[in-house]
């Protein structure tokens, strides 16, 4: 079957496969939108591609959500959003850069137990592990959240990670916390930055690098040493 794909198709069966579940609107905007009639020519390509049985879908969501064939969840799973909820943040990565190594549900540490972040990516030059918080925790459960990044900073367990430079020092991945509400966490060793969105954060480094040309930054702890290339 496969002489009958694309390289278009292939790279969205991988694509589905990455992120576990992606929508059709989704889908338009990162492989069809250059297209004259971008909705008509995904919906074609995706009933082709279900019906030679390369994904699944379900259509409990609006519009209809794709997912593996090998899928391990239900058609109806809350799991599903979360896994929309990180396709999103993608998606706002895209408009300024597309991430490099990515990698959805990350478990850097190979235990259970370690942290288990639900994205990592290098973004615009910087590793980030990105933490999204659908629902309100309490701050004990927060801080004990990152309390488990300083005990893997302090295993350097982390120096070892395929995806780190060879060419220089090895750096830990700073954590964002994509959270609608701001909780009073904080560490002495790992760089936190909680923000409501990536525009949110594209705009916080726009801002200090405009401060840092004037020469009046103000480094805070939140921020201390981030390097985002904003060009």
């Amino acid at each position: 079957m496969s002489f009958r794909l694309s390289q278009r198709d292939k790279d969205i069966i991988g694509f589905i496969h990455q992120f576990r579940a992606v929508d059709r609107d989704s889908l338009v905007e990162l492989f069809f939108k250059q297209l004259k009639s971008p909705v008509n020519a995904c919906n074609s390509v995706m009933v082709r591609l279900y019906r030679l049985g390369l994904i699944e879908r379900t259509q409990q969501y609006s519009p209809t959500v794709y997912l593996p064939v090998d899928a391990k969840m239900k058609k109806n799973s809350q799991k599903i959003l979360h896994f929309l909820s990180i396709l999103d943040v993608y998606k706002q990565m895209c408009t300024y850069s597309a991430p490099k190594q990515v990698i959805v549900e990350d478990k850097p540490t190979g235990r259970k137990g370690g942290i288990e972040p639900d994205l990592f990516c290098i973004f615009k030059g910087s590793p980030f592990w990105v933490e999204i918080q659908r629902n309100q925790y309490s701050e004990q459960k927060m801080q004990a959240k990152i309390n488990l990044y300083e005990e893997f900073f302090f295993s350097d367990e982390w120096k070892a990670l395929h995806w780190q430079p060879e060419d220089r020092a090895a750096i830990f991945p700073s954590v964002i916390l994509v959270t609608p509400v701001r909780y009073a966490v904080s560490s002495e060793h790992i760089r936190i930055i909680q923000v409501i969105s990536i525009d949110e954060l594209m705009e916080k480094y726009r801002s200090s690098a405009k401060q840092q040309r004037d020469g009046r930054l103000r480094v805070s702890s939140s921020s201390n040493g981030i390097k985002i290339n904003l060009t």
